[in-house]
């Protein structure tokens, strides 16, 4: 059965699986040093050079899914155990290079960087490289190109850096958006994980007798666990020991009427719904932090509606995003959600029960709109705010939204707003490409993830915003 994109993703699950299994079992402690004998078994190795360093690997992967170094705030970290196979990268001469006599890279490159043998053949002395590109714009037989690590060329705030040739993260420019994650292809860098706590909430509730446990699950949930139906996961859910399954697609209606009422008075706005565009622009653009929404994320939104309604219950937020764990740290969300996961880690709680979600009757999930469920991806808040200006009566205001799909497309309208050059009054941000649906922690990544958010958002029962909030009066 086919779940994830790559072998990185399942080995972390792997790891992910064991330690749950572990967890409720209650015997995590005694066999904390047996698990990466129990996913590499045997003395041949499946992926490193010898065994040894895969299990010394595999040591640090369960570190993360037990939580991490808690000394680092951050919730993206590097296994620098894993990180030793990438070369330095940079601008290299390939063996494409013809020796010609035209020399217009030596010509090109300011900083005398480049020379050449007795073939003609051009070398680029890194010494002198600072990595500007030139002299590959200029190669008529492309034979120079950029040799970027996998993960720098993945993070497009430029928060990850070389230490001694091993990746490091920057945490002033880190959004923990989680691009690095997902593209490293050797899960050199991961997202730290607080599954321990959800079962341990799960397990002290005693059946949700002590208290209740909801999971609030992200609409992007529609595009995942393709291999069975959205409410058979409902079931799942419920089967672990949740008390009930709320859509985060219900506080996304929230979040929606309230921030177009908000961008009618104030004229101006950038969304903030997502945690990434958000940290980004208090990072990198913070001159435009007093035009970020004030209202909370929908993740937020709906979680602090059950907080009021019933102080002692526990919150676990499921969805796409590692930045979520991030974002439930800050002071204004904290009260709100005791454990952020990702569908990657929900996988992982599954199995480690042996729980083959297939074989469950569907439960129902119809808590939002059809515009609630769109949030899901790029364009979707938009098309939300656009409709609750409507429902609101707000003809008087007309609005022109950009919807930024991915964090390039975030900067350069930041960019224009910042020099009074955006020709538009609400800036829809979504730092993965795609929306919510490229998410890292998601369990694949397609083309098709956004005719399943579409085609989940027409199936819903409320068919305007008003509706769907009415029942939360």
């Amino acid at each position: 059965m086919h779940k994830f994109d790559t072998k990185v993703q399942h080995l972390k699950y792997k790891v992910l699986r064991e330690v749950a299994r572990c967890a409720w079992e209650g015997n995590l402690q005694e066999k904390l040093f047996d698990i990466p004998k129990i996913i590499v078994p045997g003395n041949k190795p499946t992926m490193r050079c010898c065994v040894y360093k895969e299990r010394a690997i595999l040591a640090d992967r369960v570190k993360l899914a037990m939580g991490g170094d808690k000394s680092n705030p951050n919730v993206i970290e590097v296994i620098e155990t894993a990180c030793d196979e990438c070369p330095m990268g940079g601008y290299e001469v390939t063996n494409a290079c013809r020796g010609c006599l035209a020399h217009r890279c030596e010509d090109a490159c300011r900083r005398k960087a480049i020379t050449f043998d007795h073939f003609h053949v051009a070398h680029i002395d890194k010494s002198l490289c600072i990595d500007c590109g030139a002299c590959s714009r200029v190669c008529p037989f492309t034979a120079i190109v950029n040799r970027q690590r996998p993960c720098q060329s993945a993070c497009k705030v430029k928060a990850v850096l070389m230490n001694d040739s091993k990746a490091a993260i920057d945490n002033s420019k880190c959004t923990a958006c989680g691009a690095c994650v997902y593209q490293c292809p050797f899960g050199a860098i991961s997202d730290k994980s607080y599954i321990l706590k959800a079962i341990d909430l799960i397990k002290k509730s005693e059946n949700n007798t002590k208290y209740k446990v909801y999971a609030v699950v992200a609409p992007s949930i529609s595009s995942q666990f393709v291999y069975a139906a959205l409410g058979q996961v409902v079931s799942g859910l419920k089967k672990l020991g949740f008390y009930t399954v709320v859509e985060a697609a219900l506080g996304a209606d929230m979040v929606a009427y309230a921030e177009a009422s908000e961008l009618a008075e104030k004229g101006f706005l950038t969304s903030s719904c997502c945690p990434a565009f958000v940290t980004y622009i208090e990072k990198s653009f913070p001159a435009l932090k007093d035009y970020v929404s004030h209202n909370l994320s929908p993740m937020a939104a709906i979680s602090r509606y059950l907080k009021e309604r019933e102080p002692s219950c526990k919150v676990v937020f499921i969805g796409p995003c590692t930045a979520k764990k991030a974002e439930i740290q800050k002071e204004s969300v904290k009260p709100y959600i005791d454990v952020a996961m990702t569908f990657e880690e929900l996988q992982a709680i599954f199995d480690s029960r042996d729980l083959d979600i297939t074989t469950l009757p569907e439960d129902c999930l119809d808590n939002a709109s059809y515009f609630g469920r769109i949030f899901a991806r790029c364009g979707g808040l938009s098309d939300a705010v656009a409709e609750a200006l409507k429902e609101q009566g707000r003809e008087d205001f007309e609005l022109k939204a950009t919807a930024c799909d991915g964090i390039e497309e975030c900067r350069m309208a930041l960019f224009k707003k910042s020099k009074n050059l955006l020709d538009a009054n609400f800036i829809e941000g979504m730092a993965c490409v795609g929306g919510c649906i490229g998410g890292a922690g998601c369990l694949t990544h397609g083309a098709k993830n956004k005719a399943e958010v579409d085609k989940y958002g027409r199936e819903a029962h409320e068919k305007t915003i008003k509706d769907a909030i009415s029942v939360l009066k």
